[in-house]
């Protein structure tokens, strides 16, 4: 049994039917983009808008949260904090419509088919006004990893929905104008990735915005400690022509995430002799490289790249790309190809000052 074939509710990524970000959301309309492309993504489905819809407006919660939000000011940090728990507590509790039900419940049980197994899946949220031109809602909605079941997995799916209404969530899109009207959330579930090695990567350097270079950030296990900065990763400059390395940094990474072999992940000690290794292998890193060149060239413009390496895959199969997104800071500056500037520095902290420049923060 395969994944069943596209309904109202569900989206297979390797349907070839043709995505939209009206049903999938930015996340999942990005990977079924990847996967007809023939990308190396793994394999899941969407669950679509219609059913975030079809939730709010069956069960007249969408009326209820926007009674709750009228007339709220975004600058008191208490009253916010406290509405957008009351919301959370909404959807959380509200029970999903019965064909919303099955149907990704069957599309879950064709995910676990194909995989051969009741594999691990990730949960990730996947809004509709995510990756906006002119805004970055990086980390603002929830993304679970290392879920076991059906039922686990359902109640993600809630908690997905409810990070639409995270106090993070409701005062950015207050200070940006950014409507909660026509605002969605689509949901991707994966198969989990074993990830050796995780990061991410971008085809330009942050930093100068100089499209001549690729950064590549690196360190052992899952790539969420990467993505918030927990740790310093190693850090890789190449040249995108001919994809040789201008600079590298290899850090200290004294932790990582792990799956715990009981359906969740743990933190835990990188090994001694793994420490101050590279996390990355020469090959590996021209591989991460072509991945984020090809995600370029497919989408015509600088990509934000999220890739892992997967331990349970041989040699050569085993870069996978979890998320594409177009990167926001330098490329609505310039419409060039290339800025003539070497990079003298990237990483975590590089892209925050970019940011931080970018809004006149020195």
């Amino acid at each position: 049994m395969s994944i069943p074939l596209n309904q109202t509710y569900t989206f297979a990524f390797d349907s070839g039917d043709e995505p939209t970000i009206e049903r999938l959301g930015g996340k999942c309309n990005s990977l079924a983009i990847m996967t007809s492309a023939g990308m190396p993504v793994p394999p899941g489905f969407a669950i679509t808008t219609d059913a975030f819809d079809k939730v709010m407006t069956e069960t007249g919660l969408g009326a209820r949260i926007a009674e709750i939000l009228v007339g709220l000011d975004e600058h008191d940090v208490a009253e916010v904090d406290r509405r957008a728990a009351h919301v959370r507590e909404l959807i959380l509790t509200q029970e999903i419509p019965t064909d919303v039900r099955d149907e990704v419940v069957l599309a879950y049980r064709g995910l676990m088919d194909r995989c051969g197994d009741d594999v691990a899946v990730a949960v990730r949220s996947s809004a509709t006004a995510e990756d906006l031109p002119d805004a970055s809602f990086a980390g603002q909605q929830d993304t679970y990893l290392w879920i076991v079941g059906e039922v686990n997995a359902l109640h993600k799916v809630r908690e997905c929905w409810a990070s639409l209404y995270t106090a993070r969530a409701i005062t950015y899109r207050m200070a940006n104008a950014i409507p909660d009207e026509g605002l969605s959330m689509a949901v991707a579930v994966q198969k989990m990735v074993n990830s050796r090695s995780s990061g991410v990567a971008m085809t330009l350097d942050p930093q100068t915005g100089d499209r001549t270079k690729i950064v590549i950030e690196s360190s052992w296990g899952l790539g969420e400690m990467v993505v918030s900065g927990e740790v310093t990763p190693d850090n890789f400059l190449l040249d995108k022509v001919m994809l040789s390395v201008v600079t590298r940094a290899i850090s200290e990474k004294a932790e990582e995430l792990v799956p715990s072999g009981r359906g969740s992940i743990v933190r835990r000690p990188v090994d001694d002799d793994r420490r101050g290794a590279p996390s990355l292998s020469d090959e590996e890193l021209l591989a991460v490289a072509r991945l984020a060149k090809a995600a370029e060239r497919h989408y015509g413009k600088p990509q934000d790249i999220e890739w892992a390496i997967d331990a349970d895959l041989a040699d050569g199969e085993n870069v996978l790309l979890l998320q594409a997104r177009p990167e926001t800071v330098w490329s609505p500056k310039s419409p060039t190809n290339t800025i003539a500037v070497t990079s003298q520095g990237s990483g975590i902290a590089a892209i925050a000052k970019s940011m931080l420049s970018s809004l006149g923060i020195r």
